[in-house]
């Protein structure tokens, strides 16, 4: 339970919050240029975004061995340019509500997977008959949200 209404949770929970927000404004973006183009769009502002961050909080980045880590972690970037453009085509489809309901059970049924194997550098923690009851309570939860 301490968990559950710790620090970090609440901080997720935000990220929830913003995720949401932000796939709907991007979604209405690419309506009103093009998917493509609103995707480039949203990463070169983001990009800036976390230089300025970066610069702000004199991070020192050239100060990294970034030649020395596994090339996947790099894969984010990849990923984000996906996941921006595949919500931004699937919330006018389907809704917010549809296609968050979607993406938090793709979440948290890779986050199991991932946590269970130690995959992508995280520390192992094997998986529970309890979570495959609480991903099958999310999938009809799902089903409840679904119109």
């Amino acid at each position: 339970m301490a968990k559950f209404l710790s620090l970090p949770f609440l901080v997720a929970t935000i990220s929830g919050i913003a995720m949401a927000i932000q796939g709907s404004i991007n979604s209405s973006l690419s309506q009103k240029s093009s998917l493509l183009s609103a995707t480039l769009v949203v990463h070169i502002i983001g990009t800036i975004v976390a230089l300025i961050a970066v610069l702000a909080g004199r991070s020192p980045l050239l100060k990294h061995p970034w030649s020395s880590i596994p090339w996947y972690f790099y894969l984010g970037g990849v990923l984000s340019v996906i996941i921006v453009g595949l919500v931004a085509v699937s919330i006018p489809k389907i809704g917010v509500c549809n296609a968050t309901t979607a993406i938090i059970i793709g979440q948290v049924s890779m986050a199991v997977i991932i946590d269970h194997f130690g995959w992508l550098g995280v520390s192992r923690l094997p998986w529970s008959p309890w979570q495959f009851i609480g991903i099958g309570f999310f999938a009809a939860g799902a089903k409840l949200l679904f119109r």
